[in-house]
């Protein structure tokens, strides 16, 4: 019987290919800059019954057509929006994710953007490289007190919890929005459930961590923004189409909010001359809330073993549509 063949779509860790290859012939996208084009990627996966795949790798009906031996997406995030999920129900194509291992990584991220942000550390670092500073000034880049302020937080799954638990340490009031209320949740971490425009009004800081799907795409736009307080600092490490980027530019260059900390963007890579760049009131991150190099290890090793389970026949650790298991 021969061996399975998958196809990578970007250079994984190394731990991650010493799961796959004694189980399966491995072709490897060998670039970390750039993802396969499409014609690559239709071209590859006409022979393969696996593919691992990137959030930057669209894996929609017209792949899966062409894909007639395909057993198993294992995407490397714990989004899976790039995958049209019914399609690959249809086909009988378990889909899986990697979920729990970024949350603590993610959720220090997304702290690091407030307290950044709050406290303009990023023009600080300019403003003294350039030479710029020249004596002690009472206002000099004067920013916004975390300590003890209101964290505004919009979906409370695992990383948006993990940022509530970090709260505390700062003796931060804690309300959430989230269409599931979790009355568990609100008692052990001590927070608020709000409706969402209580939330947006009220919240010293707003920090979003909604998966992206056709409600929560533009979930927050121009009339989320014009309920904030002109002191808000917004936070977004989710998903970059959940935030109306015009709006959000909008809403920065008129100073209707103070500051914004951005890792992710409706298009990515964000253009050299989006106007979102050329605020001063924002940090922008290239997508990197996950990027320690244990959790993005633990990432990669454990979408090799949602991949290599599925070949062998077995129930992987994280099916995204279970039902292809259980028919």
């Amino acid at each position: 019987m021969s061996r399975p063949r998958v196809y990578v779509t970007r250079r994984l860790p190394q731990p991650a290919l010493d799961i796959i290859r004694p189980v399966a012939d491995v072709t490897l996208w060998d670039r970390e800059d750039v993802p396969p084009p499409r014609e690559v990627l239709l071209r590859e996966v006409t022979q393969v019954d696996g593919l691992l795949t990137l959030l930057t790798d669209r894996i929609d009906g017209e792949v899966m057509d062409a894909a007639r031996r395909l057993k198993v997406v294992s995407n490397f995030a714990v989004g899976f929006d790039n995958i049209d999920i019914p399609v690959a129900t249809k086909h009988r194509i378990v889909v899986t994710n990697t979920p729990e291992v970024l949350t603590e990584t993610v959720a220090d991220f997304a702290f690091c953007l407030m307290l950044a942000a709050a406290r303009r550390l990023v023009e600080a670092d300019q403003y003294t490289r350039a030479g710029s500073w020249k004596t002690w000034e009472p206002l000099l880049l004067a920013g916004q007190d975390v300590h003890r302020a209101t964290l505004g937080l919009i979906g409370l799954g695992r990383i948006g919890s993990a940022v509530a638990r970090r709260a505390a340490g700062f003796e931060m009031r804690v309300m959430y929005y989230d269409p599931f209320r979790r009355e568990d949740l609100e008692q052990n971490l001590h927070i608020d459930y709000r409706p969402f425009p209580d939330v947006l009004r009220q919240a010293d800081f707003i920090s979003v961590h909604v998966p992206l799907s056709e409600q929560t795409r533009h979930l927050i736009g121009r009339e989320q923004f014009a309920l904030m307080k002109p002191t808000a600092v917004f936070v977004n490490t989710s998903r970059g189409p959940v935030v109306d980027q015009q709006a959000l530019t909008e809403a920065l260059a008129a100073r209707r909010i103070f500051a914004a900390g951005i890792d992710v963007f409706e298009r990515e890579p964000v253009p050299a001359g989006d106007p979102l760049l050329v605020q001063e009131n924002v940090i922008v991150a290239p997508h990197i809330a996950s990027a320690s190099v244990p959790t993005r290890i633990r990432m990669a090793t454990l979408a090799a073993e949602n991949l290599v389970t599925v070949l062998q026949g077995k129930r992987p650790p994280n099916p995204v549509n279970p039902e292809v298991l259980n028919g």
